[in-house]
């Protein structure tokens, strides 16, 4: 096989658009500065607690551990990813995610195992952070993004209903005036956070009116003080290894996936961008300083992200500084104000929060008929895995590998080959002879998807003994294609016809060069 360099270099690919970098965005010291800014910037964080804390004593009781191992974890996972995190303003705690992958090693072995879990797995998002594993999620499609977002909404709201349905009657006054506060009062005024006065009015009316109704309080104990360091108890052997790696690699990349696509969530309704690196490596440092002071892992809070962004407006890491304060105020000195929170009125703020999540423009039906429909399939295969499995993960998981399937589908007929005949001339005339050529432009890209039957395009038998393969529109991309453009140079030359490959650019040829003729 010959080739020919191409004359013309390939144009670099116009670099991807950030999100607005160029925005003008609050910095911490602009709103330490600013009183407005901090009084914003506290009350969001404050609100955000109370929206975190049923949810992490919920998560306690799934993964079989003490509702104060997770709300002291929670405070070092939001101190700790508030000073050395990638994303500013996003909530990291103990979460369910993590509580349900962790939950199964818990009643098999008991929770002398948790702590050298958490432990590695913090290593493991460490080793992930510094190694530039982050990137990987530029290739997560619009479409599953939507279906993740669309199905935390559901999730999100589902978990509410127990706190509404078969209650006391009493429960439905105040979750309507619940939701009326939260609604009505941004009309009114913004100063303060609708969802904090709702919950503040709905508590007093509760306590005042001595009634009767599910709290905070009712789902765990909420003693003050704080526990120590938490001991190593599991023997250092092999065997606790075998047990623990599997769960291990759960935790970490659970907590990754979920971590990051939060970033990447908040990116986009503050637009501005994250470090998502930084993200990932400071998760882990985080996860093992709850490990050794708190006693589990976790990750970020999507929902009660969306709370401090949205409904609080927060944008800086003053907010999770507050949120993490504030937890331990309630956790040290206010966990008898803390448990007397009817659990309705932060099921009503949640609930606001999970309507306002789901991105209904996408369900629209004038938006459904304009989307391809494997955009559509993959966003609706997304939302029902997670809302099946109630595992966000995964449910992202199936979402991009159906994605890529439907894609290589899709792509793998995008390979056209066109033959153009230049015709030959005789001798009349006294002009000299010139023997009819033929010229194949192949245009695409060429992958194992789409260039299996690449060697059907080609006429071997009715072609003159030379013939130019024009490859300038196509990129050589790996070794099935290498493979193929040398069956179809075999084809040629069993028919005595000598190819000419040519117009690769400089990568695809380099890449071409190493390979041909090597690959059997």
């Amino acid at each position: 096989m010959t080739t020919a360099p191409d004359s013309d270099r390939a144009r670099p690919e116009p670099a991807a658009r950030s999100v607005r970098p160029d925005r003008p965005a609050d910095t911490v010291l602009s709103v330490l500065r600013n009183p407005r800014l901090l009084t914003r910037e506290a009350l969001a964080g404050v609100v955000t607690t109370l929206a975190l804390v049923p949810e992490v004593i919920s998560f306690s009781v799934i993964a079989g551990v003490d509702p104060m191992v997770s709300l002291v974890a929670s405070i070092v996972l939001a101190l700790v990813m508030s000073v050395l995190g990638g994303r500013p303003a996003m909530v990291t705690a103990a979460a369910g995610s993590v509580a349900l992958v962790i939950a199964p090693l818990v009643r098999e072995h008991g929770t002398d195992y948790v702590l050298p879990t958490v432990v590695l797995a913090g290593l493991v998002q460490l080793a992930f952070g510094l190694a530039g594993l982050a990137r990987l999620m530029r290739f997560i499609p619009r479409s599953v993004m939507i279906g993740f977002v669309n199905a935390l909404g559901v999730l999100i709201f589902v978990a509410q209903v127990p706190h509404i349905i078969d209650q006391p009657w009493v429960v439905y006054p105040l979750f309507a005036l619940t939701i009326a506060i939260v609604v009505l009062l941004p009309k009114v005024t913004k100063a303060v956070p609708a969802p904090l006065v709702a919950i503040v009015v709905v508590t007093v009316i509760a306590v005042a009116a001595r009634l009767d109704v599910h709290t905070v309080g009712d789902e765990g104990p909420m003693g003050g003080g704080l526990p120590g360091l938490t001991p190593w108890l599991a023997p250092f052997t092999l065997e606790t290894l075998q047990i623990i790696w599997p769960t291990v690699l759960s935790v970490a990349f659970v907590g990754l996936m979920e971590t990051l696509l939060t970033a990447k969530l908040v990116d986009d309704l503050t637009e501005t961008p994250s470090h998502k690196g930084k993200e990932s490596w400071a998760l882990g440092v985080a996860n093992i300083a709850a490990g050794f002071y708190g006693g589990i892992a976790g990750c970020a809070m999507i929902g009660q992200t969306v709370v401090n962004v949205k409904i609080g407006r927060a944008r800086t890491r003053v907010s999770t500084i507050a949120a993490g304060l504030f937890l331990l105020l309630l956790v040290t000195g206010l966990s008898a104000v803390m448990s007397a929170i009817p659990m309705v009125a932060l099921a009503a703020v949640m609930m606001i929060v999970a309507i306002t999540t789901v991105d209904w423009h996408s369900l629209k039906p004038s938006t459904l008929r304009r989307m391809p429909v494997p955009e559509t399939l993959v966003m609706v295969i997304t939302v029902a895995v997670v809302v099946a499995t109630n595992n966000l993960a995964l449910g992202v998981a199936v979402g991009v590998l159906l994605a890529m399937v439907l894609f290589a589908r899709r792509v793998a007929h995008v390979i056209t080959v066109e033959r153009h005949v230049t015709p030959g001339t005789g001798a009349d005339g006294g002009a000299e002879s010139v023997a009819e050529t033929v010229r194949y432009d192949v245009v695409g890209p060429l992958f194992f998807g789409s260039s299996n039957d690449l060697v059907e395009h080609f006429s071997y038998g009715d072609d003159p003994a030379t013939v130019v393969v024009d490859l300038s529109r196509a990129q050589v991309w790996d070794a099935s294609s290498v493979a193929a453009l040398d069956s179809v140079d075999e084809k040629f030359r069993a028919h005595g016809v000598t190819a000419t490959f040519v117009g690769l650019d400089d990568r695809s040829e380099a890449f071409h060069g190493r390979l041909t003729g090597r690959l059997g």
